[in-house]
């Protein structure tokens, strides 16, 4: 495993605790689909798909919460 893909796997399934409240074994078992559409609903209550600059700007602001 990548440091680049390790980083940003903790980033991910610390969003996926916090905001689904997934345990590890849940976010290893989904899907990048499963994900992105689990996530959807909560960005900007569009109710669309989430789009990489929306994935990278959620990331982003949680980053610091993670350390």
């Amino acid at each position: 495993m990548s440091a680049r893909f390790g980083d940003a796997a903790v980033r991910l399934s610390g969003l996926a605790a916090q905001l689904l409240g997934w345990r590890p074994h849940e976010f290893w078992a989904a899907t990048p689909a499963e994900l992105s559409a689990s996530l959807a609903p909560l960005h900007s209550g569009s109710g669309g798909s989430l789009d990489r600059a929306t994935f990278n700007n959620m990331m982003e602001q949680d980053h610091g919460n993670l350390r």
